[in-house]
């Protein structure tokens, strides 16, 4: 089998074509969290603590020169960059427990008992008599 074929025969499986729509979608989705933190949630925290700017915040290590930039940690970016972790995985841990709960209800077990119609045990469903109340039952 050529490279071409193989190619496209990995290409069409499904679970990859699934796979490029999550990437794709997920991306968006960062993209979004990331607005959300640093223009709506950010702001008002900065603004309830004297009117800060997070993604400004940094410790300079050392000051600018002719010759090259300043060396700084910007721990404002990085707090928003965590706070942008947060939410994701928080709506990842969603939609993972809902896929989880909706593959739980499909996969309920066959019945294996019945009930009697007469004292309401369980019984086996191949049972032609309860044993409980020694009642006859009905095939099936």
């Amino acid at each position: 089998m050529g490279i071409i074929a193989e190619f496209k025969k990995f290409s069409v499986r499904g679970n990859v074509i699934d796979m490029a729509v999550g990437i794709i979608i997920g991306g968006a989705f960062g993209k979004i969290v990331t607005s959300l933190v640093n223009d709506v949630i950010m702001p008002p925290i900065g603004m309830l603590l004297g009117n800060v700017d997070f993604s400004k915040l940094a410790v300079t290590i050392k000051e600018k020169t002719a010759a090259a930039e300043a060396v700084t940690l910007r721990y404002g970016a990085f707090i928003n960059t965590v706070l942008d972790f947060l939410i994701v995985a928080f709506a990842i841990f969603f939609v993972i427990r809902l896929i989880n709960r909706l593959k739980k209800a499909e996969e309920a077990p066959p019945a294996t008992t019945k009930e009697c119609p007469r004292c309401f045990s369980a019984i086996p469903l191949k049972a032609m008599r309860c044993p409980n109340c020694t009642s006859e039952l009905q095939a099936g």
